[in-house]
């Protein structure tokens, strides 16, 4: 595609001798045809689409011309006359405004008047010159005073004023070019939405300090929309406050979640600390038995000599026989060793006494 190219305006000629064309379009709005002259200098020729699509001199763009009502201008008719604008490498796009009278009478009411619809088409980056009170149908004095080559226009017979296509004539001299329409946005839809919510946009403006008396709208219909108004706004509070409730919730759960974790983690260490103290092979089991044989040791008496020293026998005193074969109650025999040594020494006595 063709990129925007500067709309075209009489100044001071060049090295060449020819006359320049240049106006930033983008610094300001395009002009009416109404305020300025023809600005085509070159000899008009008339060309073909096959001539024109190669190309012309820079003193000779080829003229095309787009029309219609454009109410509530959106961007459907800003891609129309985006096509219009590149159809060519070298082109000035005229576009026509039809008036209100004209449009009431063969088309029906406006929502924007003719001088809101003038400046719009003024202000679109597309638009080189704009012509007001554009004729319902185009006449050959009305191409001929403004030197247009070609006229724009999607393919769909525009049935009106009694014709079965407006542009049938057009279209017969070689002279149309067809465009594309956008698909899904139309004047008549955006009404048609505006009709269909008519209740939301009236409590939407009222809100906003338009008065009744301004939207048409009475005494009953007012209090209804206000008091909607109030309870909109009451569901706004409950969804916001059931909002926060649910993200307090969802902290809370986090908080919640991490605290079961770490609680978990906590009580594996517990139980994995108490195992190692307390289990089968724990060290206080080590520590215990070994402490239990240290006082087994401490409480276990020493082994005593296996024959005790015969009393010394008083001189004072007569003799009294002596038992060395009874045991020695005060150390008994720690052992059977012991014991049987303790025998021996018994049965040794007895043999001396025979």
């Amino acid at each position: 595609m063709v990129g925007h190219q500067e709309s075209t305006t009489e100044g001071d000629a060049g090295d060449s001798g020819a006359p320049t064309f240049w106006r930033k379009t983008l610094t300001a709005p395009a002009p009416f045809a109404d305020e300025t002259s023809c600005q085509c200098q070159a000899p008009h020729e008339k060309l073909t689409i096959a001539q024109a699509r190669l190309g012309t001199p820079v003193d000779r763009p080829v003229r095309v011309y787009a029309d219609g009502i454009f109410d509530l201008f959106h961007s459907g008719h800003a891609r129309a006359l985006m096509q219009a604008k590149t159809l060519f490498p070298n082109s000035y796009l005229l576009v026509g405004v039809c008036s209100d009278d004209l449009t009431h009478k063969f088309k029906g009411f406006t929502v924007m008047n003719e001088a809101e619809r003038y400046e719009a088409l003024r202000h679109c980056r597309y638009v080189d010159e704009v012509i007001r009170d554009a004729p319902w149908t185009l006449t050959p004095e009305f191409l001929e005073k403004h030197k247009i080559d070609f006229v724009a226009h999607d393919d769909i017979p525009y049935s009106s004023a009694g014709s079965d296509d407006v542009y049938k004539h057009i279209k017969e001299a070689g002279m149309f070019v067809p465009t594309q329409r956008t698909e899904g946005i139309s004047t008549s839809d955006i009404i048609t939405r505006i009709v269909r919510d008519y209740d939301v946009y009236a409590r939407r403006n009222l809100q906003r300090g338009y008065t009744a008396k301004e939207l048409n709208v009475s005494f009953i219909n007012e209090k209804k929309y206000r008091f909607q108004n109030q309870v909109d706004k009451m569901k706004e509070k409950v969804k916001n406050v059931e909002e926060r409730s649910k993200e307090f919730v969802n902290r809370v759960e986090e908080k919640s979640h991490d605290l079961i974790q770490k609680w978990e983690e906590k009580s594996r260490e517990f139980i994995g600390n108490f195992l190692e103290l307390f289990g089968p092979d724990g060290a206080w089991k080590q520590m215990f038995q070994e402490r239990s044989s240290r006082m087994l040791q401490a409480l276990s008496p020493k082994q005593s000599p296996v024959s005790s020293p015969t009393r010394s026998r008083s001189p004072s005193r007569s003799p009294s026989p002596t038992f060395s074969w009874l045991p020695n109650k005060t150390s008994p025999p720690s052992s059977p060793k012991a014991a049987s040594a303790s025998i021996s020494s018994m049965s040794e006595g007895d043999e001396d006494e025979k």
